[in-house]
């Protein structure tokens, strides 16, 4: 007799209640990658905005914490796994939600993939620094394809580990230079000048601004992990200000710092003589020539982190999107024992292969074109979608009964749909800062954004008349609650108890360090 099918009820799920306020947050800032943002961009935005760049960093972090109210309010309401489209969808309508979700899934693509480049430079230029070895990159970025493959495999616990320790190295050495620079007062001592009207309100601010709002990409993931979190009403909103607040305060406290190192007068000059040794020049002076050899080592384990982060995030995209019938139903499979979705972790990486060995068969430079040219499209995607979610957020709450104030559902929303306008057209008019191309070429990738979205509409259209029960269930609410992990709950920490959470569909990504055109590390 033909076996019989296995229940639905008894397939593999994803590992409910594993993640707690702290784990998502590792995810969320690691994908930010803050030491190579940090050590590769920030000196040019000290270039270009002067001793008044920090407060760039705080302006972008504010807006996005704006975002964040209307974002997370909308969070506790719609449950479905697909999160920015599924919000994008409630308030905007299907058509909009599935071309916001083709945005996102090649968005969030090419936020990691381009990275690869980014890993294969900066361990050639660590292993020349350090050992004055000439490493091709090639080898290094097909290498960390399979470990990153490996990582987003493992349970989500196994990633959570891991980033944790890594988000402590990259974030420990910034914290080592940032003290060895207050302990010794700086250059001339230390100064708040950075933060006066006069250094602020400068021409430079708006490129500042761009490179800011790009150094944040990522922090919207939170909401992809709900189904694997505990109580997802407290712990996504938790994990989301604090991944926001610690990043705007760490960025501006770091590029304050270094401004410290050198002086208000001086720092320009160095940022411009050598940008890409900025950061390792101030850390040899006030902490020693071992750290500066340990900033290099950490800089590759931030590009691994950020990787990992989006890999993950980017697999649990293609597994809500695979469950709603949009993508072929084997990317919605899920590990029996990592409880992960490991088939859309090998397409994803699969993909990843086929780009970098694509570059490379071309000639391409990994930093200057593999990195920033399929880097740049994925942040102004990201951040597109960000003002879709912000304009469907009061459109939806004025269609449904609800006990949300005004501050959550129309005030905040609007006024982050205004910034984040602005902060597209920053990044937009700034675009050769982030790409160092043509215009001919900036202009290709800038219209990459809103190509993949109206590809997204003609998919929509032709879902709607071809498959119209899939279009019909797209970005629909779980009919019912999935019964809890016991597993899980049983590893859940006393006091904080599993939530129950929805079956059918899953969660929203995050980020890749979005990383502007910035300079290399010195060697």
């Amino acid at each position: 007799m033909p076996e019989t099918p296995e229940p639905p009820t008894h397939r593999p799920a994803l590992h409910s209640a594993a993640l707690g306020t702290a784990d998502i947050s590792f995810f969320v800032v690691s994908a930010a990658a803050p030491l190579t943002v940090m050590a590769g961009v920030a000196p040019v935005a000290i270039l270009l905005g002067g001793i008044g760049a920090p407060a760039g960093y705080l302006l972008a972090g504010l807006t996005l914490a704006v975002f964040a109210v209307g974002f997370t309010t909308m969070s506790r309401h719609v449950r479905s796994g697909g999160a920015f489209y599924a919000y994008i969808t409630r308030g905007l309508g299907k058509r909009v939600g599935i071309g916001a979700a083709l945005l996102a899934l090649v968005g969030y693509n090419g936020m990691e993939i381009g990275v690869y480049g980014l890993l294969g430079t900066t361990t050639a230029d660590t292993a020349h620094a350090l050992g004055g070895l000439d490493v091709p990159w090639l080898p290094v970025s097909v290498g960390g394809l399979a470990l990153i493959w490996y990582g987003g495999y493992r349970s989500i616990d196994f990633g959570a580990k891991v980033l944790g320790v890594l988000l402590v190295a990259e974030t420990g050495i910034l914290v080592l230079l940032a003290a060895g620079v207050l302990i010794k007062g700086g250059a001339h001592g230390l100064s708040a000048g950075s933060f006066a009207p006069g250094a602020v309100l400068v021409p430079g601010t708006a490129a500042v601004l761009a490179f800011a709002f790009a150094a944040f990409t990522g922090f919207e993931s939170t909401v992809i992990y709900r189904r694997e979190a505990r109580d997802p009403d407290r712990t996504i909103q938790r994990a989301t200000y604090i991944a926001v607040a610690f990043l705007g305060l760490f960025y501006a406290f770091i590029v304050w710092t270094v401004i410290q190192a050198f002086g208000a007068e001086e720092v320009a000059l160095a940022a411009a003589e050598d940008p890409g040794g900025l950061f390792f020049a101030a850390i040899t002076t006030y902490v020693g020539p071992w750290a500066a050899d340990l900033m290099h080592l950490f800089i590759v384990t931030s590009v691994i982190a950020s990787l990992l982060a989006f890999h993950n995030a980017i697999n649990r995209y293609a597994l809500a999107l695979a469950e709603e019938g949009v993508l072929p139903a084997a990317l919605g499979r899920i590990h029996p024992r990592h409880r992960s979705p490991h088939l859309a972790g090998l397409a994803q990486t699969a993909l990843g292969a086929v780009v970098v060995l694509g570059f490379a068969l071309a000639g391409a430079d990994p930093y200057q074109q593999l990195l920033l040219w399929v880097n740049t499209p994925g942040m102004i995607g990201l951040m597109a979608l960000m003002l879709l979610a912000a304009i469907a957020v009061p459109v939806y709450f004025r269609r449904i009964a609800h006990t949300e104030g005004p501050w959550r559902t129309v005030v905040a929303p609007v006024a982050a749909a205004v910034l984040l306008a602005v902060a597209i057209v920053l990044v937009v008019s700034k675009v050769g800062l982030f790409t160092m191309a043509s215009t001919t070429v900036n202009t290709v990738l800038v219209a990459l954004v809103p190509a993949v979205f109206l590809a997204g509409l003609g998919l929509a259209r032709r879902l709607e008349t071809r498959r119209p029960e899939t279009y019909a269930r797209f970005a629909a609410e779980p009919a019912e609650p999935a019964e809890p992990d016991t597993e899980a709950a049983e590893e859940a920490p006393e006091g904080e108890e599993p939530c129950p959470l929805p079956t059918p569909s899953s969660p929203e990504p995050a980020s890749a360090p979005s990383t502007p055109a910035a300079p290399r590390p010195a060697r």
